[in-house]
Parts: C-alpha cells; sequence; structure tokens
C-alpha cells in the first residue's frame, strides 16, 4: 500500500495502532516515535501556523531545522486550532478513532478542551491515555508548567552526576524528556497487553510526571537512604554507589579519553594483573574493594603512559572490558555502529539524502523501517480528516475557511 495511504508499509510490531498525540516538544512526542517507528499510525497535532515549537528547535543546515526532521519521522502532521469549538469537535473525533491518545497539556487546559481523561473516556472507552505533566495529575501542582530539565533535577539524578569538588551536572541532551518517552511507550504497550487479553478492559489512563522515569532508575537511591541514612554524592565516572571496584574514566597518552568497567572478581583480577600486581591480593569481593584506590591510581598511570590504540590492545588480550569515549564523529565511522546496521540514510524532500538513527531495538523477524522524515506541518490534513476520519470536502473546507486547520 503506497505510504501516502498508510505508513506501516506492512512493518514493524505495531502495524493497524492508531496514536493520536496532542504533544509537543520532546517527551509525549518521542513516546509516539517509539511506536511509529514499530509501524503505528501516529497522528502528531499541531497548532496552525507555527505548528510544534519542536520544529524550531536545534541546528539548521540552509535555513532548514534538524532535529525534527528525526522527532517527527514516521508520522502524519495536521493542524487543528483547540481554541475554536469546531476545531475541539475534531479533536474528538479523533479520540474516538485512536487507540491510543498522548496529551503533554496542562491539567486545566486538558479539562477545558475535553482531553482530560474523563472526557477520552466517555469518547472512546477502550482508548489507552498516556498524560505526561511536569509534576502529575494527581498532584498539588497539576497545573504548573514542566520542563524534562525540571524533571532531572527532582529525580536526584543531576545531584548525582558531576565531580565531587563540582556542580551538579546535567546530561548532555534532554535526558529527563527521553526516558519520559521512552517509559511512556513501554506503559502504553503494558495497557495494551491488557486490552487484549481482559475481556473487561475499560481503558487506562497512564499518568507520568517527568521526574518520575529517571528516579524509578536510580534503583538504589531511596533503599540507601532509608536503611542507612546517608545520601549519595557526586563521585565523578567512579558513581556514588557503583556496581565494580573499578570503574572511571582515564586520559591516554594521545588525549583520548578511555573508560574501564569491571564489574566481576575475575575482571578486576585480570586488571590487577595488568598492572602488574598480586592476583591473589585481589581474591575476594572485599579485597577489590579495599584497594579499589590502588588500582584507580595505578590504571590512570598505565593509561597515561600509553596510546590509545595500545592500551585498547592491551584491555581486549587481558579481556577487560573498556572503550574510547566516543562523539559523533566517531560514531559515523565506527565499523560496530555499521556492522549493526544503527545508521540508515533518508531521502528528505528538503535536504536530500540525510543520516541518522535506524528504528532501534532491531526486531530480526518483523523489523520497523523509517519512511519518512519529519512531515511538513498539515502535511496529512486531508488524509487524516478525509479518508481516516470519514470528514466530507464541504467539512474540510468549511475548517480550513476558518482557519480551524
Amino acid at each position: 500500500m503506497p505510504d501516502d495511504e498508510r505508513n506501516t508499509t506492512g512493518r514493524g510490531q505495531l502495524q493497524g495502532l492508531k496514536v493520536v498525540e496532542f504533544a509537543h516538544v520532546v517527551a509525549g512526542p518521542l513516546a509516539g516515535s517509539m511506536l511509529a517507528d514499530q509501524g503505528a499510525d501516529v497522528i502528531h497535532v499541531e497548532p496552525p501556523g507555527a505548528g510544534d515549537a519542536a520544529r524550531a528547535m536545534g541546528p539548521r543546515r540552509d535555513g532548514v531545522p534538524l532535529w525534527f526532521k528525526v522527532a517527527g519521522r514516521n508520522k502524519r502532521s495536521v493542524t487543528l486550532d483547540l481554541h475554536h469549538a469546531a476545531g475541539r469537535r475534531v479533536a474528538r473525533r479523533l479520540v474516538a478513532w485512536a487507540d491510543v491518545v498522548i496529551v503533554t497539556l496542562r491539567a486545566g487546559r486538558l479539562r477545558s478542551w475535553g482531553l482530560d481523561w474523563d472526557s477520552v473516556h466517555r469518547i472512546n472507552p477502550r482508548a489507552v491515555l498516556l498524560q505526561i505533566s511536569g509534576f502529575g495529575a494527581t498532584s498539588s501542582q497539576a497545573d504548573a508548567p514542566g520542563f524534562g530539565k525540571m524533571g532531572e533535577a527532582r529525580s536526584g539524578v543531576v545531584h548525582l552526576t558531576g565531580f565531587p569538588d563540582g556542580p551538579p551536572v546535567h546530561t548532555g541532551f534532554s535526558h529527563g524528556d527521553a526516558v519520559t518517552g521512552l517509559m511512556g511507550a513501554y506503559a502504553v504497550l503494558a495497557a495494551l497487553h491488557r486490552r487484549d487479553h481482559d475481556p473487561g478492559f475499560d481503558g487506562e489512563w497512564i499518568d507520568l510526571a517527568l521526574f518520575e522515569p529517571l528516579f524509578r532508575l536510580v534503583e538504589w537511591q531511596v533503599i540507601v537512604h532509608d536503611q542507612l541514612g546517608r545520601v549519595p554524592d557526586r563521585s565523578g565516572n567512579q558513581l556514588a554507589v557503583a556496581p565494580a571496584a573499578v570503574i572511571n574514566t582515564y586520559r591516554s597518552r594521545d588525549g583520548d579519553w578511555i573508560t574501564v568497567t569491571s564489574a566481576t572478581l575475575r575482571s578486576v583480577r585480570n586488571i590487577a594483573s595488568l598492572l602488574g600486581l598480586p592476583e591473589q591480593e585481589f581474591a575476594t569481593a572485599r579485597q577489590q574493594y579495599e584497594r579499589r584506590g590502588q588500582l584507580d591510581e595505578g590504571l590512570r598511570n598505565w593509561v597515561a603512559g600509553r596510546g590509545t590504540g595500545e592500551c585498547l590492545e592491551e584491555f581486549a588480550r587481558a579481556e577487560v572490558v573498556a572503550s574510547r569515549v566516543f562523539d559523533a564523529a566517531d560514531i559515523a565511522v565506527d565499523p560496530v555502529y555499521a556492522e549493526r546496521e544503527d545508521i540508515i540514510t533518508v531521502d528528505d524532500p528538503d535536504l536530500g539524502p540525510v543520516r541518522m538513527q535506524a528504528v532501534i531495538p532491531h526486531f530480526r523477524q518483523r523489523p520497523g523501517r523509517v519512511w519518512r522524515t519529519g512531515p511538513a506541518l498539515g502535511q496529512d490534513n486531508h488524509l487524516v480528516y478525509g479518508q481516516w476520519l470519514g470528514l466530507s470536502a464541504e467539512e474540510l473546507t468549511d475548517l480550513e475557511k476558518s482557519d480551524v486547520i
């Protein structure tokens, strides 16, 4: 079936799943992207005129923003002005059409526009609603604005990131938003599994605050504070609660940074042997932990006295897990990324061939694929409203004349 009719073309795990997202910028749309990459039909609803603010984010080439080419890939773009009653009527038709509804508007706005849980459930009792907000729908700050960096700060992650004598550090990308999008997609699939196996399924409301996914992933911070009365602090690349006696990043004679991790007794003994230390003195976890400072300092000096290639060869020979710290240019030419087919080339109408991440994770039996880059604003209005929702030509004309779409 041509791409201008359906976006799945028989690929991916989620063919036939219908998703509408009243969500902008990163977290909600990334949840939709995870579903779209696996073949779901995802409609991205944007206000007429400027569209999603994400369209203007990030670097440009020849005036063309690059980020949205990836962020909006595999989706349909429609315009809809929800400030108009006619726009809200169309929104209700989209909700009735969908299996999954994704929203990131504030709680009060959702209620006034009929996109809150009660409204969605009344329109479509079997719909799954993913609601992402700064502080969650049940908190006293349900109507407060929120962005991913706020979520990172509240989660504990930023406090733990950086060196002991330095400030807390945010990661170099939209970490909180991205992890929330990923967890949102996981939650949607969990709800859909129940829908498919529970005859009494009565819809589901997934209420996700921006700080909660990262908070959940730092598994040990609450129990350590609860049981030991201790607040873990920044420890640089060694980590506050490390899974290994050896974990740090070291600089080679060539000026490259190399990360070394050894999380088993044997691997730490291998490092001791590499450094010329008696292996028997590092036989137990207690011995290794008590002498982790010696191992760290020894590795720092050992790596500093050698070139990057020599270090990596010696580590590989000793079965010590290590990697040079990659930047984007390293990733672009790395043979393992190429062997995994993790970077693909997609034709874009504005930029020509562009490279971006492949659909990840890889499904070997029925893989997803990237069939389009981020679409132009409102590019799919007639397809979605006319063919998918069944609006007449006269209705479409009236909506266009009144600037609702």
